[in-house]
C-alpha cells in the first residue's frame, strides 16, 4: 500500500534543503528553505532569482528572501532551478 504525504508535511522534511520555487510571474527561485508558515509563506537563504523575460533568463543572486504563498504554484524539493532544467540538444 502507497504511504501519502500531506503538503505541509513534504515542506517541513524540506526544511535547510534547496528547493526550487516557481511562482505565477516570470520569476523562479532557487534557495534554502529556512522556514515557512501554514499559509506556505517561506523564508529562503543563499537565493537565486530567476525572471524570463524577452531578452532571455535574468539571473539575480539575494541575500535572504521572504516569498508569499499567494503566488507560489510550484515547490521543487531539491531542485536546482530552470537552467538545470533546460533539455539540451543531444
Amino acid at each position: 500500500m502507497a504511504s501519502s504525504i500531506l503538503p505541509l508535511e513534504l515542506l517541513d522534511k524540506c526544511i535547510g534543503s534547496n528547493v526550487w520555487v516557481i511562482m505565477k510571474t516570470e520569476r523562479e527561485f532557487v534557495g534554502k528553505l529556512l522556514g515557512f508558515d501554514d499559509y506556505v509563506n517561506m523564508v529562503l537563504e543563499n537565493v537565486t532569482e530567476y525572471e524570463r523575460t524577452p531578452q532571455g533568463l535574468k539571473k539575480t543572486v539575494l541575500g535572504q528572501t521572504l516569498l508569499n504563498g499567494n503566488n507560489i504554484t510550484m515547490l521543487v524539493p531539491g531542485g536546482e532551478g530552470p537552467e538545470s532544467a533546460e533539455i539540451k540538444d543531444a
